[in-house]
């Protein structure tokens, strides 16, 4: 009995070693299957950090970044948008799209359906004229000189910067057409109320929203499709409306064609013009072909005469008539130049220089259509350039531009004597200085990618207004912490 139990107890001792031997080595695998399951998961926490943009410190599991891997939210905020967010409002259809819905009725005489379509690009062209390149046709429509309004809000709905969520917004932008809501009520007997109705319904709408109240529209904006002259009405008898002048807009920033430059509130943006790349090779193509271009005039004229007393668009017309073998010049007298035509352009390509007297307000379309052609624009009001477009083409217009004094020439100085006095070094310098900008100043085609132009007029504009609003804030934190 006692041998038989020795046996015994030697036989369990030794299964129970087998059996502890087979647990920790089963531990073992466990321990390894967990070593390596964690290695792997810390891989691809890094990979999901480094493709997020996210700080690399940041190794922690997150529901929403595991979501945002397979549909990222318009909130994410990446390394391009360092300034900040733009929230952009859901207006009720009447400040906006119904304006554009009903565009026959936006102008008493004619309808301005054409000008408001392709989200305010216009209608396509139907080709070039001789000489351009013939794949750049597609990149060119008849752009209304107006339609900023619709192009902006078009482009912004596809802002790399655009948050849905308002409490991420560094800025807010309000789609509103002010310059098609007034349009209609500006040519013919219509009341100030009726100018000032679509204005003040709106400010009644934005006073509402919860994010208005946040700081009281200092951190909102709005493109105005037309020059800021049109909006300052101040009085019942006057042009245009007051909406500049009502209360709610004392802290609103706003982008306009041409700017009050005492008003620190507006932003000059540029005219559009009718070029609309949609790729690089679109973009790098007109600008080789307006550097390479042989001009035949020294400079060029395109214009109307006024029925306005001393009017000095009928000295410049007559000018370059007395001086035909130096001056180009299109004449415009009636309708001839209503929507632009490829001989206008023409014009520009071929002269070094072109006039550019003060239109309706200070600034002119006029200008930008110069420039893109590689043509040299001469001045003769300051307020036409300085102080007008500081963002788009420095505050420097002398490295690019002419000013003649409009007294000068009205007392008798040549045009072309003065364009005579810049010599081949200088005119080449200046050309060089506007092909540069060109980029800066037309407006792609509604941001393309593909244009590999990342810096074009809408981009300069939103990223400087969300700048300014991020370096305000800077500020304003600065002094309450002084205080």
């Amino acid at each position: 009995m006692v041998e038989h139990s020795s046996s015994e107890s030697q036989s369990l001792k030794k299964s129970k070693n087998i059996w502890l031997k087979n647990k920790l080595n089963s531990v073992k695998v466990s321990l390894y299957r967990c070593l390596w399951l964690s290695i792997i998961l810390l891989f691809q926490i890094v990979v999901l950090n480094f493709v997020l943009g996210a700080p690399s410190k940041s190794i922690s599991i997150n529901t929403q970044i595991l979501q945002e891997t397979v549909m990222p939210l318009p909130s994410l905020q990446s390394n391009q948008c360092q300034s900040g967010m733009v929230y952009v409002y859901d207006l009720p259809v009447m400040y906006n799209k119904e304006l554009i819905d009903n565009c026959h009725d936006l102008d008493p005489w004619h309808s301005r359906c054409n000008a408001v379509s392709n989200d305010g690009l216009g209608p396509i062209t139907a080709g070039l004229s001789d000489g351009m390149p013939e794949n750049l046709a597609p990149a060119w429509y008849w752009t209304d000189m107006l339609s900023s309004e619709i192009i902006y809000h078009a482009r912004i709905l596809k802002h790399k910067c655009r948050t849905t969520e308002p409490e991420l917004a560094t800025a807010f932008y309000i789609p509103f057409y002010a310059g098609l809501a007034v349009a209609k009520y500006l040519f013919t007997n219509y009341t100030a109320k009726e100018r000032d109705w679509h204005s003040e319904m709106l400010l009644k709408w934005l006073q509402d929203q919860p994010y208005w109240k946040r700081a009281n529209g200092s951190d909102h904006f709005i493109m105005l499709g037309r020059v800021t002259w049109d909006f300052r009405r101040s009085n019942d008898e006057d042009w245009g409306s007051s909406f500049i002048h009502m209360p709610l807009m004392k802290k609103i920033l706003r982008l306009c064609i041409e700017r009050d430059q005492w008003d620190h509130l507006e932003i000059g943006v540029p005219y559009p013009t009718g070029f609309h790349p949609k790729s690089k090779s679109d973009l790098d193509q007109w600008l080789n072909f307006v550097q390479t271009r042989k001009r035949r005039s020294l400079f060029t004229f395109v214009g109307a005469k006024r029925k306005v007393k001393s009017d000095f668009r009928s000295i410049l017309l007559s000018h370059c008539y007395n001086e035909s073998e130096s001056c180009r010049v299109v004449d415009c007298a009636g309708t001839r130049c209503y929507d632009g035509t490829w001989e206008i352009l023409e014009a520009f390509l071929d002269s070094d220089f072109c006039l550019q007297p003060r239109g309706d307000t200070y600034t002119r379309k006029s200008m930008f259509d110069c420039m893109l052609a590689g043509s040299i624009p001469v001045f003769f009001w300051k307020r036409s350039i300085y102080d007008q477009y500081q963002w788009f083409l420095t505050d420097e217009p002398e490295n690019f531009s002419v000013f003649i004094d409009r007294k000068d020439v009205r007392n008798g100085v040549s045009i072309k004597k003065v364009l005579e006095g810049y010599n081949m070094e200088q005119i080449r310098r200046m050309r060089e200085k506007i092909i540069e900008f060109i980029p800066r100043f037309v407006y792609s085609y509604m941001g393309s990618d593909e244009t590999g132009n990342k810096n074009d007029a809408f981009d300069l504009a939103i990223d400087g207004v969300l700048n300014r609003f991020k370096e305000e804030k800077r500020s304003h934190n600065a002094q309450l912490k002084e205080e």
